[in-house]
């Protein structure tokens, strides 16, 4: 090989580094600006402090898996909202769902404070879910649990969720439907 040719190749070789390094620098920035990938909602792991289940999507889960079996739509409701959060809590507390059996718990009872005496109300409770998906599916095999979610009297929901860091459950829920105000 001859010196010039040498000296060619050095230079193409520093230019051909220069362009994989430029390339290189290009690839790393566009990754850095890239957003990244958030999980939707459903999948979103609720064992930790402050997380709460997503209103919105619980709601459209499940209007749409009553909407597949012929029920009509359900629409949130807070005041049900602040009674299911309270048996989430109260089931947390006493770190077992069974706490959901004493009579202050009883969601008859909890329907009767808020004023709604002749509502009709149904409820799942239960711990150790820890996504939105994980309870959805586990209500849905549950023919008990998925009698609630397809009861045909229901037009208002609310769902909540209580995390108790110490218990082997982590995440403990309350999902209410209800009939129309009476």
């Amino acid at each position: 090989m001859t010196l010039k040719m040498t000296g060619r190749l050095m230079r193409n070789g520093r230019r051909l580094a220069a362009v994989v390094m430029a390339a290189g620098v290009l690839a790393l920035a566009g990754c850095q600006t890239e957003k990244p990938v958030e999980l939707p909602p459903f999948y979103r792991d609720l064992a930790r402090v402050n997380a709460h289940v997503d209103q919105q999507a619980a709601l459209q889960m499940i209007n749409q898996y009553r909407q597949n079996n012929g029920l009509r739509p359900l629409m949130l409701d807070p005041v049900l909202g602040s009674i299911a959060q309270a048996q989430a809590q109260a089931v947390a507390s006493a770190d077992s769902i069974r706490a959901a059996l004493e009579p202050q718990n009883q969601l008859k009872t909890r329907l009767n404070a808020i004023g709604e005496t002749k509502t009709n109300g149904v409820e799942n409770v239960s711990a150790g879910y820890r996504t939105l998906a994980e309870a959805f599916s586990g209500w849905r095999e549950s023919p008990g649990h998925n009698k609630v979610m397809l009861d045909p009297q229901a037009t208002r929901m609310a769902i909540a969720t209580t995390y108790a860091p110490n218990s082997k459950y982590k995440v403990f829920w309350s999902l209410v439907l209800a009939s129309p105000r009476q």
